[in-house]
């Protein structure tokens, strides 16, 4: 088994996509005006319209109405992305070292949904990650 994706239900699409197109760099590519990805080397972000809940089972997703996960991007500089996203992006915690080592930006999307954009910055959390530590 492969976890590839997460699929974002939302009634407006192209605003959920340009959110995220600006937010990570990557440009969406869509299949048709109710669902786009956003395609990482690691995983891809499904954007889909309310219109495509009706095709898996009617009434089983809505949108702007999650409170309990949050999407992550492992990123190179989460300052940097951070000083990229205050102007247009709800910021939920300022950049902050955690406690397992990784430096972390929490924001909201235009949805709601929370964001979290983490670089690591210990040695264990490089290790984590599968990154050498630059000495």
């Amino acid at each position: 088994m492969h976890f590839v994706s997460i699929r974002v239900i939302t009634a407006d699409v192209a605003r959920l996509v340009g959110f995220y197109e600006r937010a990570t760099g990557v440009a969406a590519d869509w299949a048709t005006e109710d669902f786009a990805e956003i395609r990482t080397t690691s995983a891809t972000l499904a954007i889909g319209s309310t219109r495509t809940v009706g095709l898996f089972a009617p009434g089983c997703a809505e949108p702007a109405a999650n409170r309990s996960v949050i999407v992550e991007f492992l990123v190179d500089d989460v300052d940097a992305v951070h000083r990229g996203l205050a102007e247009f992006a709800e910021v939920v915690a300022e950049p902050a070292t955690m406690p397992w080592g990784n430096r972390s930006l929490l924001v909201r999307d235009p949805d709601g949904t929370l964001v979290n954009f983490f670089t690591p910055v210990t040695p264990a959390a490089l290790a984590r990650q599968g990154l050498a530590s630059v000495d």
